[in-house]
C-alpha cells in the first residue's frame, strides 16, 4: 500500500466560474489559476502522484504551457489516472477536504463523488469528499479563498 498527500490553495477572482470536485457551483466568484484551478482536484492529483513517487502536478503540467490555460482539471485527472495505470497502480481509495467561508459545499457532494468515481475507476464509498470553515481566522476566513487537502491510498508494485 503507498499513501500520497496533496494539498492546494487558490484565491478568488471575480469572472470566473467555480469548480469543485469536476462540479460547477454557483458563485458570484470562482477561483482564479491557469486552468479551471479547481482546488479539490489539483490536491486529489498531487496526493495520486506522490503515493506512485512521482513528481507532482506543476511538473506534468506547467502554468507556463498554454494547452493548459483553462483546461478543465477532470482531464489533467486522466492523464494522471493513465500514469497511475502504467505503473500498474490501482486506486484504493482517497480522503478529501475543502476548507472554504462560501459557498457551502455540502449539497454538491454526492456530485463530485459520482464524477470523480468514474474518473477514478473506484466505488463512490471509496471517495470522502468533506468541507469545513475556517471560523472566520486568515484569508480563507476573510472569503479570499479556497484550500483543499487529499489523501490517497494505492495498491501495486513499485520498481
Amino acid at each position: 500500500m503507498f499513501i500520497g498527500f496533496g494539498y492546494d490553495v487558490h484565491r478568488f477572482k471575480k469572472g470566473r466560474k467555480l469548480f469543485l470536485g469536476g462540479v460547477e457551483i454557483p458563485s458570484k466568484k470562482g477561483l482564479d489559476g491557469h486552468s479551471d484551478a479547481d482546488v479539490l482536484i489539483h490536491a486529489l492529483m498531487d496526493s495520486l502522484l506522490g503515493a506512485a513517487g512521482e513528481n507532482d502536478i506543476g511538473h506534468f503540467f506547467p502554468n507556463t504551457d498554454m494547452k493548459y490555460k483553462n483546461i478543465s482539471s477532470i482531464k489533467l485527472l486522466e492523464i494522471v489516472v493513465k500514469t497511475l495505470n502504467k505503473k500498474k497502480f490501482k486506486i484504493n481509495n482517497v480522503d478529501m477536504t475543502i476548507i472554504a467561508e462560501e459557498p457551502k459545499i455540502y449539497p454538491y457532494i454526492d456530485s463530485m463523488k459520482e464524477i470523480l468515481s468514474k474518473v477514478l475507476s473506484i466505488k463512490k464509498e471509496r471517495i470522502a469528499v468533506k468541507a469545513t470553515t475556517n471560523e472566520g481566522m486568515g484569508f480563507i476566513g476573510r472569503g479570499e479563498g479556497i484550500c483543499a487537502m487529499a489523501v490517497a491510498s494505492l495498491k501495486g508494485k513499485s520498481k
